[in-house]
């Protein structure tokens, strides 16, 4: 069992120091079911690695206190599992909690890591699960799937996968996304889950858990369908995070935003400008990126034109809204068969949005973190490709004249353009991926300040 981090950092050999370990020797550490040994096969200024190996007694698995298992043959020993998540807690213990006497403000910089996991099973959830669980917190994902046996294709498909992630980030944060998303990717324990294991998710997610949009799936397979305890997690993660219901924080987050603009009407002027762009571009089988509600939606199925629509969004919350909006059970079968809703990120290739006429981006972009719109780039302009994409976002100039506004026009917006900084990032995507584009605003204009809100149609 093998997971090896590397660092670029300038001087890379820092890593040592960020461990609490010297890259000339190697460290082992007695674990429940076996050793690890923490070594560093590549050291030099430019670039450092970090292996942890782990060699795991098959027969004591069995044997032991901790698990009860079947059969002595099986994946354990081989596999990324919640044994690792051990022995990174009993390796790391100082570098999952920040600390590093020798680099104190370097323990608490983000700094280039790249994590590498040569089999990782992922049992249920979907191919997607590690993009969905990893994309989140800043990672870029890479994911092969890994054959069963080359000579047997009649054996079937592995749930193996080879994993590789790469972000700039705090190595502690590294290693407790690690601690806690592995078991989580393969739902499987070596030890009992019980009311302990509450407090080491909570403890372990405490700076990124309850912001995270798959933080009930997480909860649920970390503790192993255990609705009791993911209940109480869940419970727990509300508080720490200030609502204790993430449907109604959603609602007056909204709310909040069209309080503003309600005396200029700009909600109606966005959907109903988007939908005649839509219709006049011709397209047929349209994406709703980032539906919410699914008020376009609407909209779309309402004209024959659109012969399908589809409606894709990272909160289950806003599609679940969306399905009594739309009254889906009700809908004749003939409208019905139009509408797909798609639960899924922007910001990692998804092959469901591949060959559409047109995809509509209404207010999404300033909800995603800056660093991370290269990714939506690739995903959208660069795979799925539709022929027309339409982004709309708020103009940051206009917001002075909102009364009594402060700060930015939803609490979720991670930034907001000015109209200079919207036509630069349109105009570089549409050179960079070979389509032109057109910018209009939305809404009536101030001579000064622009319209509260602008469009971009690329073509």
């Amino acid at each position: 069992m093998l997971l090896t981090v590397s660092t670029t950092h300038q001087p890379a050999t820092d890593l040592g120091y960020l461990l609490h370990k010297n890259p000339a020797n190697p460290h082992e550490y007695n674990i429940a079911h076996g050793r690890a040994t923490v070594l560093f096969p590549e050291v030099s200024e430019e670039r450092c690695t970090m292996a942890l190996v782990l060699e795991i007694d098959p027969v004591g698995l069995v044997r032991g206190d901790g698990a009860r298992f079947d059969q002595y043959v099986n994946d354990r020993p081989y596999v990324a599992n919640s044994i690792l998540s051990t022995a990174l807690n009993v390796a790391f213990r100082s570098a999952m909690k920040g600390q590093s006497k020798d680099r104190p403000e370097l323990a608490n910089t983000p700094i280039p890591l790249e994590a590498t996991i040569p089999v990782l099973p992922v049992r249920g959830g979907g191919e997607d699960l590690p993009q969905r669980l990893f994309s989140p917190l800043g990672y870029s994902v890479e994911i092969e799937r890994l054959p069963l046996d080359d000579q047997f294709p009649e054996w079937g498909v592995a749930p193996y996968f080879r994993l590789t992630l790469r972000g700039t980030v705090r190595l502690a944060d590294l290693l407790s996304h690690l601690y806690v998303l592995i078991p989580v990717l393969d739902e499987e324990k070596h030890y009992y889950v019980g009311e302990d294991e509450v407090e080491k998710l909570l403890a372990k997610g405490e700076t990124w858990l309850a912001g995270h949009p798959e933080k009930a799936e997480i909860a649920r397979r970390y503790l192993r369908r255990s609705k009791s305890l993911a209940k109480e997690a869940l419970a727990r993660l509300s508080e720490q995070d200030g609502d204790p219901d993430p449907d109604e924080r959603e609602e007056k987050n909204a709310a909040e935003e069209e309080v503003l603009e309600r005396p200029i009407s700009l909600h109606d002027i966005r959907l109903g400008t988007v939908f005649s762009v839509l219709k006049e571009s011709g397209a047929r089988r349209v994406l709703d990126l980032g539906c919410g509600e699914g008020k376009l939606l609407e909209m779309l199925l309402s004209d024959r034109q659109f012969s399908e629509v589809v409606g894709m969004d990272i909160s289950m919350v806003s599609l679940d809204r969306a399905k009594r909006k739309l009254r889906l059970e009700r809908l004749p079968p003939m409208v019905a068969e139009r509408l797909t809703l798609l639960h899924g990120s922007l910001v990692y290739r998804d092959r469901r949005l591949d060959g559409y006429d047109a995809a509509a981006l209404v207010e999404v972009i300033e909800h995603l973190d800056a660093a991370r719109l290269a990714a939506l780039e690739r995903t959208l302009f660069g795979y799925a490709k539709p022929k027309t994409v339409i982004v709309t976002t708020p103009n940051r100039e206009y917001n002075v004249l909102f009364t009594g506004m402060q700060g930015l026009r939803h609490r979720d917006h991670r930034f907001e353009w000015t109209r200079a900084e919207f036509a630069a990032w349109a105009e570089r995507v549409a050179e960079e991926n070979g389509y032109t584009v057109t910018l209009s605003p939305l809404g009536p204009e101030d001579e000064t300040h622009g319209a509260p809100s602008q469009m971009a149609v690329f073509a």
